[in-house]
């Protein structure tokens, strides 16, 4: 049950005030001076004070109230107040709430008017505190994830790309093919390393190659190597990059780039570990964790005949599915500090233009926005017209339906990181109607 505290010289005001909020289950205690209400907000928890302006017999000038807010303001900063006044001092009230008063009410107040203000105020303290709860375990989460394994110095801050590098933590150690995907620019190259990092062939070399940059009657050879003489130009014998990585990791970006014949040599590596160069007879052997990564739709490519069917199962025994940068809000700040380094901080409305951006580039596309605004920024700290960020389309807002169904629900779900009343708010449902809904469809109540 929520508690409230009532701060007032007048017994009766708190008496009437405590019959009301009784009346619609609300706990309230009350104190008749701001000591004593002082005293008890260190005693116990309280989730809302109402406090008077003046508490001295004939004082109308609402000094005391006002002492009162910035004592309960400095101890407790999170805690809503709502003041109650008398008209002569409405304006010490106003400027009281600028400086973070919850409201204020005049007296005599209306009891519509003040329980919907506390009901609203409630519910917002309770969110809050669902929030921090979550952010606690989270970050607890974080922490154990990063005292565990080697994570390369990724920035791991929202819950999307922890679940990433954590199932990417869980595989690391087996000898199982993964294939990572994901849009280009995200990072997939920096899970490919912590896998590396974590696995049983750590000491071991780890070489990279974009398929994608590689023209395609190149690849062959850079993945397995070259004799003298095999081609024009093939002065001598030169080792791929399956030798290269003997006895560690061989990361394969832009999978889906690879010819048909690169594909089946692929597979038959995959399969017995063995191949030979490219003008050679010979079959060499070779002991490689194999990590490949893709932005193309495979399964796509498969149906259309450029993709073998057998290799993309090969391929990802255990696959890795990277977010966009827009849908991990939470790692947007946190990279663009890493990026800034030492270098000048972000105002507040810089970092919430960051936060807007939809980063069609990703993390990309985010270092080279911080490092050059870092670089050209004239001011003390980074400004929004520093970040030179286009202007975005605003969203057409899409027709919403009678009665979300179960993928709406969930969406808005995860969309505020599982908080019930953001959920609520966005779908146009009250948090009981939500509730209703979950329990319909069975969807857990965290």
């Amino acid at each position: 049950m929520p508690s409230i505290l009532i701060i007032d010289d007048n017994a009766s005001v708190a008496t009437a005030l405590e019959v009301l909020f009784s009346v619609h289950d609300i706990d309230a205690m009350h104190a008749l001076s701001p000591d004593e209400g002082l005293a008890l907000l260190e005693q116990q928890p309280v989730d809302l004070v109402i406090q008077d302006m003046n508490f001295t017999e004939d004082t109308t000038s609402g000094e005391e109230g006002e002492a009162l807010f910035q004592q309960i303001r400095g101890r407790h900063p999170d805690l809503p107040v709502i003041l109650l006044t008398a008209w002569t001092h409405l304006s010490s009230a106003v400027d009281l709430v600028k400086a973070g008063a919850a409201d204020y009410l005049a007296k005599p107040w209306d009891d519509r008017k003040l329980l919907t203000t506390v009901n609203n105020l409630l519910e917002l303290s309770e969110t809050r505190r669902e929030l921090d709860r979550r952010r606690a375990r989270e970050q607890r989460d974080r922490n154990a994830l990063e005292a565990r394994y080697d994570l390369r110095g990724a920035v791991v801050a929202d819950p999307a790309s922890e679940r990433v590098v954590n199932l990417a933590c869980q595989v690391a150690r087996s000898e199982l093919p993964v294939l990572i995907t994901g849009p280009n620019g995200a990072g997939k190259e920096k899970i490919a390393e912590i896998i590396q990092a974590n696995s049983l062939v750590a000491k071991g070399p780890f070489v990279a190659l974009n398929c994608g940059a590689i023209p395609s009657e190149l690849i062959e050879a850079e993945l397995f190597g070259t004799e003298a003489g095999a081609y024009t130009g093939a002065n001598k014998a030169r080792e791929g990059k399956f030798e290269a990585a003997d006895g560690g990791t061989l990361f394969l970006d832009e999978i889906g780039n690879l010819s048909l014949g690169g594909q089946m040599k692929l597979l038959r590596v995959l399969e017995t570990g063995r191949f030979e160069r490219l003008g050679s007879n010979r079959e060499r052997q070779v002991k490689v964790r194999v990590i490949s990564a893709t932005n193309a739709d495979l399964p796509a490519m498969i149906r259309d005949g450029e993709f073998r069917e057998d290799l993309y199962y090969r391929l990802n025994t255990v696959e890795l599915a990277l977010p966009p940068l827009a849908e991990r809000p939470g790692d947007i700040l946190p990279l663009a500090e890493r990026f800034l380094g030492d270098g000048k901080p972000l105002s507040n409305a810089a970092a919430s233009a960051l936060q807007r951006h939809a980063w069609p580039g990703n993390v990309r596309e985010l270092r080279n926005v911080i490092q050059r605004a870092g670089l050209l920024a004239q001011g003390p700290r980074i400004e929004v017209a520093d970040l030179n960020l286009p202007r975005a389309a605003a969203p057409r807002a899409a027709a919403p339906t009678a009665d979300p169904d179960r993928s709406r629900i969930e969406s808005a779900l995860s969309h505020s990181h599982g908080i019930i009343a953001q959920a609520a708010a966005e779908l146009g449902l009250s948090r009981q109607a939500l509730y209703r809904r979950m329990d319909r469809y069975g969807i857990p109540r965290e």
